[in-house]
């Protein structure tokens, strides 16, 4: 397991960043928020797993261990797999998460793309004592840079956690007719929501 990752930041998108790591260049895939505090060309140091697939290998990373724990609880909840355990947290911080886990808050859970009542249920059953509320929630911005236009960039980032095309587009295209100049971060928020609610 790759525990974690030190170095230069090369490139960051919506959903991952570019780290230098003895010469390569390694794509760690991560929330908004955690992109949201690297710049580019300065030194990173970010907590990761590595997931292992027929397939590929994939590298998540977060901001600390704790969020790293987090992702991995979410993933022994059967049908929570490693991009829906990322847009989980992508879309709830951990203390929220954390604290709707802990109340049984239905309503919170299924804001998370791809979580109907019967997941949220389960989530909440089989995940509530292994989890502690904690006292506040602390509030985090992300600022992902901005490579191409930030419509393209959201949809892109929507594909990578396993949208179709089209109600990507759709969702992206609704929240910035709402919103023409909202943010490649908040884009992608409200668009995650809006996607979970239409599931």
């Amino acid at each position: 397991m790759i525990h974690s990752v030190r170095g230069p930041v090369l490139e960051i998108g919506l959903d991952h960043a570019v780290v230098e790591v003895g010469g390569v260049g390694l794509a760690v895939y991560a929330t908004p928020a955690t992109l949201g505090g690297l710049r580019r060309g300065e030194q990173a140091r970010l907590a990761t797993t590595l997931v292992v697939r027929e397939e590929s290998l994939t590298l998540f990373g977060f901001v600390d261990s704790e969020e790293r724990e987090l992702f991995l609880l979410l993933q022994t909840v059967s049908g929570i797999g490693p991009r829906l355990a990322l847009a989980t947290l992508a879309v709830l911080q951990p203390d929220t998460l954390r604290r709707a886990l802990a109340d049984g808050d239905l309503a919170v859970l299924t804001r998370i793309p791809g979580v109907g009542r019967k997941s949220a249920e389960r989530l909440v059953v089989e995940l509530r004592d292994k989890v502690t509320a904690p006292a506040a929630t602390p509030s985090a911005a992300a600022a992902p840079s901005a490579v191409t236009s930030t419509r393209d960039q959201v949809v892109e980032a929507l594909l990578g956690l396993g949208f179709t095309q089209k109600p990507a587009e759709q969702a992206v295209d609704a929240v910035l007719a709402g919103s023409p100049d909202a943010g490649a971060s908040v884009l992608l928020r409200t668009a995650l929501s809006s996607l979970g609610r239409s599931r």
